[in-house]
């Protein structure tokens, strides 16, 4: 029998209209019934075909502005997925977030494979995005392996986020607090509905969602059993952080961009762009480093009156680093964690990044740990479809790092060591073996 497609809010109203079904209708009903999410103020539910991308885009089930240019176009994703979606929202007192025509944030999908294998992956959304943006990068592919899937939006998202909240850093400690929320109430709605608590949880994230995994490790270790960060973004209260090295590079740039200016070259350099990568500065200064400096240090340090490109991080009052320190990282990860980031990233450039991250964890990590340095990978996928032959995706390498960790959790086949990783001959776009080769 096909499964339905239908929307019903949970409560009284599905448990009334499922008693008076008899039959095969009453049984389709309860087999597309879902359990309430612990903690939800609001949750609707759709029983679908498909609850990857290739059916949710047509059903309504997701938003694609909210992935848009986060994975090149060649990315082959799998479908034919059936299952339970449940979408939904926390209580919160700020509506950042439309989707629904809601109008209120902390709002979170929760997606139940009618073919289970026992695990849960949970995820946060990269940048200020929304509770959908992973749905190509990473539930399409999770649901297909058999794993139920949740995310959320962090409880604000967009470019005035910092808007959210009374203190500073109140709106990135929520980000934290929302997903150990939604891990909690995701695990306690799997065990509803298949009977039993998943035998495996996962955190999974890109750029601001790999910054939520790695502190997930650090801070509720209880919650999970492993997880993949991608590109994760640092924050030390001593630095380095977003403040140490975009002023230099908003300082440095327009010199460099309107002249040449070798100095000015240097200048980028030291503060943690790759040589090579020059061909995507342009973009970045375009889109991403004079707005993220600025939302984020609206947020961390709202009492800066200065312009961005003169931001001085080492001199501004004591409590702005203690803001900084409410959602530091210290690198003390208690289960196992696997880090991809590339080394063409313009954004979270990976010697400020990752490979700090890394070394505060083999100083202080108590856990297993693997890192892959990923040769012409930037931190945005989308971009590889205008420069393929001077960039790669990450998402293969994510997804290859996905399939060690399982290995590495439930085989004891440990991961291949650590390595910078060349780029392979072939399809860059769907393949990244983690041993190094590249053929």
């Amino acid at each position: 029998m096909p499964i339905l497609r239908s929307l019903t809010f949970a409560g009284l109203g599905t448990v009334l209209a499922t008693a008076a079904l008899t039959g095969a209708a009453r049984a389709q009903a309860e087999h597309c019934a879902a359990p309430a999410v612990p903690g939800a103020e609001k949750q609707a539910t759709a029983c679908l075909d498909d609850l990857t991308t290739a059916g949710t885009v047509g059903s309504g089930h997701t938003v694609p502005a909210d992935y848009a240019g986060l994975h090149a176009a060649g990315t082959r994703n799998p479908s034919g997925v059936p299952g339970i979606q449940i979408d939904g929202y926390f209580p919160d007192d700020s509506a950042f977030n439309t989707n629904h025509g809601w109008n209120h944030d902390a709002q979170f999908v929760i997606r139940l494979p009618e073919r289970w294998n026992g695990g849960l992956v949970v995820a946060g959304s990269p940048g200020v995005r929304r509770q959908y943006a992973n749905d190509v990068t990473i539930s399409d592919w999770v649901l297909a392996k058999g794993y139920a899937y949740a995310a959320t939006d962090k409880g604000n998202s967009g470019a005035e986020f910092y808007r959210d909240g009374r203190r500073p850093g109140d709106a990135l400690v929520e980000w934290n607090d929302r997903l150990t929320q939604l891990t909690r109430a995701a695990k306690a709605t799997v065990a509803r509905r298949y009977g039993r608590a998943p035998r495996r949880t996962i955190a999974a994230g890109i750029s601001n969602g790999g910054y939520l995994v790695r502190w997930q490790l650090e801070n509720h270790p209880e919650l999970y059993d492993g997880g993949i960060d991608a590109e994760g973004t640092l924050w030390r209260t001593d630095g380095p952080n977003l403040f140490t090295y975009l002023p230099s590079i908003l300082r440095a740039y327009p010199s460099y961009a309107s002249t040449g200016d070798p100095s000015a070259h240097q200048a980028l350099i030291r503060a943690g762009l790759a040589p090579g990568s020059e061909f995507l500065w342009p973009y970045h200064d375009q889109v991403y480093w004079g707005l993220t400096q600025r939302i984020y240090r609206q947020e961390l340090d709202p009492g800066y009156a200065g312009p961005e490109d003169a931001y001085n991080y080492a001199t501004r009052p004591r409590n702005v680093h203690r803001a900084v320190a409410r959602i530091a990282l210290t690198g003390r990860i208690r289960k196992p964690l696997i880090t991809v980031h590339g080394t063409d990233d313009a954004l979270l450039p990976i010697s400020r990044d990752s490979d700090v991250y890394a070394a505060m964890v083999r100083a202080h990590g108590t856990a297993p740990y693997r890192y892959y340095r990923v040769e012409d990978a930037n931190h945005v996928d989308g971009l590889y479809d205008a420069y393929p032959d001077r960039l790669r995706p990450l998402l293969p390498c994510m997804r290859s790092a996905f399939t060690a960790l399982e290995a590495w959790g439930t085989l004891g086949q440990a991961p291949p060591r650590s390595a910078t990783l060349p780029r392979p001959s072939g399809d860059v776009v769907n393949t990244c073996p983690l041993d190094g080769r590249t053929a």
